[in-house]
């Protein structure tokens, strides 16, 4: 019997990478694999992952908040106190091997177990890697990574380019595009543009679906499906009441992303590395809108990885309430510059990553 620690949290981009990985150690090992969940308290992967059927382990670990506020105090003992739950949580687990997704959850884990002799893996999301990655970099055994030119954060003989895990299967193939479009009432004698901000949704997407719809006089030049996120779900509804027009298929969220991907001509998305390496897997040409809210500004850096082989384009989150959509319209009406978008992105996409982390966890245990 193996035993497997695996951790990270705070947000989906951390938590779900290591649930895809967990689902491809019992899809190979089955029973012969106990899998334990490391997390921080009253974050989101201490409801989300016993949903899923696993065991976590919460830590009382705080991230330090950038601007200057008295809770910053209490982070040097909230770490101590996390690092030694840490401690306790593997001795009495009995950990073979202990993999970091990256956030501050996963930090006092592989500390911790460094110091204690089990090997460590550190799955790296996004083309600029994150503080905690890089300091735990030199005494982990094996580093996976989703982009090239890694070597500039991690020693090179310690990377081995994996891709980002997966949840679900994404590829080119997916739904059929006739069976997309009638689910979502759309014909075929207009592009589709895809606009999702993830399940809490982004304020900047839903803004520039406020300031354009109006001017439309109710028959937009494309068909739109609109994911709205939970939080702005009530607020987007009476907008569209208020507004409405043709052409337009709006929702908190999409049950259904094959068949999103499937109907979109063109997506408009933030650039979390889980998004962006759907949007390789599937093939679809990109305008992104890169979140400016994020530790290191890793979303514009993961967006301007893609701009630069010319497999996506990009607006700045200041510009995208007036200039995004108008953007996205104009791509829409040069097929030619959608088919180079599609084709280079798709160059970029590494399938199975899951599988491949999982070969490399079984290298160091």
């Amino acid at each position: 019997m193996k035993k497997v620690i695996l951790s990270g949290g705070g947000t989906g981009g951390h938590i779900y990478p290591a649930v895809a990985v967990a689902e491809a150690l019992k899809r190979k090992w089955g029973d012969r694999v106990e899998i334990l969940f490391v997390g921080a308290e009253g974050k989101m992967e201490m409801e989300k992952v016993p949903a899923l059927g696993y065991r976590i382990v919460g830590l009382p670990i705080a991230g330090l908040q950038r601007r200057m506020d008295w809770h910053n105090l209490a982070v040097p003992f909230k770490m101590m106190k996390s690092v030694a739950k840490a401690r306790r949580t593997i001795r009495d687990f009995g950990a073979d091997v202990a993999v970091g997704f990256g956030g501050y959850a996963s930090a006092p884990v592989l500390w911790a177990a460094q110091r204690m002799g089990v090997p460590t893996v550190i799955q790296e999301q996004n083309s600029y890697a994150g503080m905690t990655n890089k300091i735990l970099a030199r005494g982990a055994h094996r580093i996976c990574v989703a982009y090239d030119g890694m070597e500039r954060f991690f020693p090179k003989e310690k990377i081995v380019l994996t891709g980002n895990p997966l949840r679900g299967r994404f590829s080119k193939e997916g739904a059929a595009r006739a069976e997309a479009l009638a689910h979502y009432g759309f014909t075929d004698d207009r592009p589709v543009l895809l606009v999702v901000g993830g399940s809490l949704g982004t304020r900047t997407l839903n803004e520039m679906m406020k300031a354009w719809l109006p001017l439309q006089g109710g028959e937009p030049p494309v068909q739109v499906i609109w994911q709205t996120g939970k939080f702005y779900e009530r607020e987007m509804k009476e907008f569209l009441k208020a507004h409405p027009a043709k052409h337009i298929w709006q929702g908190a969220f999409i049950e259904r992303m094959d068949y999103a991907y499937a109907a979109a001509d063109l997506v408009i998305s933030r650039s979390g590395a889980c998004t962006v390496s759907e949007l390789c897997l599937v093939e679809k040409p990109v305008l992104f809108v890169p979140s400016p809210n994020v530790a290191e500004d890793h979303q514009t850096k993961n967006a301007m990885a893609l701009v630069e082989k010319g497999a996506a384009c990009m607006v700045r989150d200041a510009d995208a309430v007036t200039g995004a959509i108008d953007r996205a319209v104009e791509l829409l009406k040069r097929p030619e510059e959608l088919r180079r978008l599609s084709a280079n992105i798709g160059r970029l996409a590494l399938a199975d990553a899951a599988d491949r982390i999982v070969n490399e966890i079984e290298k160091v245990w």
